[in-house]
């Protein structure tokens, strides 16, 4: 059974949990802070075969034991690194992230990353009070060659639902070329996922 591994990166606050959640059960949460990183588990089914979804969550107050984010960055096969539009702080980070994703990928000759970040900018349902201009956030993402979304959690469940839909087929698709290039038997093209009844599981806070 194939296995994707996407982590949502960025600082605190800017709805890294909300954004799971949102995805995962079409509820929104709204301020939430915890001190233990949190893998949430989903199985879905594309193209007729299963896929283990593992989405990690880092947490979102300094605790010890906490992984470093070169570790996050090995450990996954795709990428959503958020930033808050009504802090311009946040923005400097997820910056600062998606340049290391990149360095690191190409530090160890991974497989092109190119689809398998995604900037996105959260809260706009807060633009009277926004820091980070559109524009700013297709820049970035355009000069360091990944997807640009801009959304609010609290409002927006499908274009949430869509961006992570999007990248676990990007991952599968990255994870199919993998296979091709073992076995030149190759496998058959992507299908759009077909269950979107989802649920969460996570650890203990």
């Amino acid at each position: 059974m194939n296995e994707i591994k996407i982590a949502v990166l960025g600082s605190e606050g800017v709805g890294k949990s909300a954004l799971i959640v949102r995805f995962l059960t079409k509820r929104f949460i709204g301020e939430y802070a915890s001190s233990s990183e949190c893998i949430y588990r989903k199985r879905l089914s594309v193209d007729g075969k299963q896929i283990n979804l593992q989405l990690y969550d880092p947490c979102s107050q300094a605790c010890e034991g906490k992984s470093t984010v070169n570790e996050q960055i090995h450990w996954a096969d795709g990428f959503i690194v958020v930033y808050d539009i009504s802090d311009r702080s946040s923005f400097l980070t997820a910056k600062a992230i998606v340049h290391l994703i990149r360095e690191l990928h190409l530090r160890t000759a991974k497989r092109n990353v190119d689809s398998l970040i995604f900037l996105v900018g959260n809260k706009q349902d807060l633009c009277h009070v926004r820091e980070v201009r559109r524009e700013e956030g297709q820049c970035l993402a355009a000069e360091s060659r990944c997807q640009f979304y801009e959304l609010s959690a609290a409002e927006h469940h499908q274009e949430v639902a869509l961006i992570f839909f999007k990248m676990v087929q990007n991952a599968s698709l990255g994870s199919k070329a993998k296979e091709r290039r073992r076995r030149p038997s190759g496998s058959k093209s992507m299908a759009k996922l077909i269950n979107n009844v989802f649920g969460k599981r996570r650890k203990s806070v």
